[in-house]
């Protein structure tokens, strides 16, 4: 898409919100090796939680190249909080891995991610604020929502999320042929969706995460097309497996897509996770 297109672009608006994993200390006494390594583990968060908050790193493969994914817990000063910044780097490399049409990649990249989470653990509750930016096409987004885990039934347990964000933009259009030069905001957006985990084994997991996305002000033309030509809302998908290699690693397959898009000519990736 050029930079004069009159279409914010969805995938930066999904990218805002789409993904999984969103969410270690290491105490230890006088001890044995053996009994160090022990209470290290035990110290491990449990990584098929939507709330968890570890050190970690990532790499995934998908079909518009190859994502790299840190993140690293801090201090919050509340001993019933915890809190983890994550950056994420996306699709470079495309040409080599990447199976999309050659059209599609490329070897620079995407777009990068950056979010602050939070939880309170006396309640379940997070917070979370996402800020995603898509290089080539120059344009982003920001949001921050709130996450509450509900007890659990059984195997599955729900996580359901609401939140509001601001779209931002280069050269974004206004109307057909009226485009607000340089960086704007031209308008903001509601969500309202829903993690979900069902445990298969103590090593298997699912997740689908629906979310849905409504342009609340802006531009009229923002508020008409912020999902794309004619959507001023979108409802997306994200599916996930996930298998447990050992507490410290995970191998996770994700697939995303919309109500205006298949499944299979979605986003795709397989992603390994560990946590330090």
């Amino acid at each position: 898409m050029s930079l004069t297109s009159p279409k914010i672009n969805s995938s930066v608006m999904l990218g805002a919100l789409l993904s999984a994993g969103l969410f270690s200390q290491y105490g230890y006494a006088e001890a044995s090796t053996a009994s160090v390594e022990q209470n290290q583990e035990q110290d491990l968060q449990d990584m098929s939680d939507p709330l968890a908050v570890y050190t970690q790193a990532g790499v995934g493969l998908t079909n518009k190249g190859l994502n790299l994914k840190v993140g690293q817990t801090y201090d919050t000063g509340k001993p019933t909080t915890m809190a983890m910044n994550i950056i994420e780097v996306k699709g470079f490399a495309g040409e080599a891995l990447g199976w999309d049409g050659s059209s599609q990649r490329d070897n620079s990249v995407d777009s990068i991610r950056f979010r602050n989470f939070g939880v309170d653990i006396t309640n379940g509750r997070g917070s979370q604020l996402d800020v995603s930016y898509d290089i080539s096409n120059e344009m982003g987004s920001a949001s921050y929502s709130f996450i509450q885990a509900l007890p659990k039934m059984g195997p599955f347990q729900l996580y359901p999320l609401a939140g509001a964000g601001v779209a931002f933009a280069n050269n974004y259009a206004k109307g057909s042929d009226d485009y607000a030069a340089g960086y704007s905001a031209p308008g903001t957006f509601a969500l309202v969706g829903a993690y979900s985990k069902i445990t298969i084994t103590d090593k298997i997991w699912l997740n689908y995460n629906p979310m849905w996305m409504s342009s609340l002000s802006g531009s009229d033309f923002y508020k008409d097309n912020a999902f794309g030509i004619g959507n001023s809302d979108v409802f997306t998908h994200e599916f996930a497996a996930s298998y447990q290699v050992n507490p410290r690693a995970n191998v996770r397959y994700y697939a995303n897509w919309t109500e205006y898009s298949n499944f299979q000519d979605g986003d795709h990736r397989i992603e390994f996770n560990y946590q330090f």
